[in-house]
């Protein structure tokens, strides 16, 4: 059997089967239930010292930095 059919079979097969479930692997890690605090503090990052409001331009409108 030639290396090329060899390889071509098994990417076929087995490494689609193998890159499949690691694809499901990665979506049940993610949605796991323990997970759902450390995604909403991922998510608040942004806001987290946002206690204030953003500092005037002149033109009284906030500022977009």
């Amino acid at each position: 059997m030639e290396t090329y059919s060899f390889l071509r079979e098994l990417a076929d097969s087995w490494a689609l089967l193998v890159m499949f479930s690691i694809f499901i692997g990665i979506g049940l890690w993610a949605f796991r239930p323990g997970s759902r605090a450390i995604h909403d503090d991922t998510a608040n990052i942004p806001f987290r010292h946002d206690d204030r409001p953003a500092p005037l331009r002149g033109d009284d409108k906030p500022a977009a930095d």
